[in-house]
């Protein structure tokens, strides 16, 4: 039997590289990827703080659009605060507990990102092809039981990840090339067997994602039905109006989240520069664009801003 040093069971600092290939442009990447944060930070406070105080936008819709802002604010927050010190400060180390606590948060906040969609998707359904019970079906009760719901699935999914990595020992290289701890990069440091980390952590979180898609997808299936079938095309084009934002962030989610799955499967061509980069973007430009998203196409949120800002502007 092998037997490990006990100190490789309490593994020191991490060292995050940053972007790989990069090093030297590192101040300058560095300029865009805080720029976009702001804009993120930005967009879903201002979205949080218009559905917090106007009573119009209290409604299941824009209720799950405000955990959808919330959400976005972890996922790019758990990552672009330490990415901005590796590209600014030369603050490369991570401890470990740090380093499960960033992982737990990205790989939580994706997973609840995807359910939330599809939450959104079912309001949708509901709104659309059963208009008339709107209300007694998604009452306060049943909003509470779709929020528990799904936030205590996405965290039964993501929290066994931080046990298969505290159980691995670590006694070889702790440098990470990336700007953010990720389950399999970080397990692949690791000097014992990884099958289940890589098998739980490939599958598991993949398949919940899928599952997410195939009923996103049989909503707008059933949404598009009815649609059709009234007698107007006023009607119709209202109908798919309230989807529109929807989709939007539903392709900007997935899209490039497929991608970077695919890529890193199939695609053995691609320098690890490009996966790392696209990483990187794709923890903030979708939080960027959510909100701009919902509120040029939501009239509601579009409205409540023009009349946020030209307030301020005559005060």
């Amino acid at each position: 039997m092998v037997i490990f040093n006990l100190s490789s069971y309490n593994p020191g600092p991490f060292i995050l590289v940053g972007i790989p290939g990069l090093e030297k442009f590192h101040m300058w990447i560095g300029i865009p990827f805080c720029a976009i944060y702001f804009v993120a930070v930005a967009g879903n406070c201002i979205l949080l703080y218009l559905i917090a105080v106007e009573r119009s936008l209290h409604e299941p819709m824009f209720f799950f659009l405000s955990m959808l802002a919330m959400t976005d604010l972890i996922l790019s927050t758990a990552a672009v605060p330490k990415a901005l010190s590796i590209f600014w400060l030369g603050a490369h180390e991570i401890t470990f507990p740090g380093c499960l606590t960033q992982m737990f948060f990205h790989h939580y906040s994706f997973v609840l990102d995807s359910a939330i969609l599809m939450a959104m998707a079912f309001d949708r359904y509901v709104a659309i092809c059963s208009p008339l019970r709107y209300t007694t079906i998604l009452t306060s009760k049943t909003i509470l039981k779709i929020v528990v719901g799904i936030s205590f699935r996405s965290f039964c999914i993501i929290l066994p990840v931080v046990f298969l990595l505290t159980r691995l020992p670590f006694c070889q290289t702790r440098i990470l090339p990336h700007t953010y701890c990720k389950h399999i990069g970080v397990a692949r440091l690791a000097c014992a067997d990884i099958s289940i980390n890589i098998w739980y952590g490939f599958c598991v979180p993949i398949m919940t994602v899928i599952s997410d898609v195939i009923l996103i997808g049989v909503s707008y299936t059933l949404i598009l039905c009815a649609v059709f079938r009234l007698p107007s095309r006023d009607a119709r084009q209202k109908a798919l109006g309230t989807c529109g934002s929807h989709v939007c962030v539903i392709l900007m989610f997935y899209t490039p989240a497929f991608f970077s799955i695919l890529a890193h499967r199939f695609g053995h061509n691609v320098s690890r520069t490009f996966h790392i980069t696209f990483a990187n973007l794709y923890i903030v430009i979708p939080p960027a664009l959510n909100p701009i998203v919902y509120g040029v196409k939501t009239k509601q949120i579009r409205d409540k801003v023009i009349l946020l800002f030209s307030t301020k502007a005559t005060e």
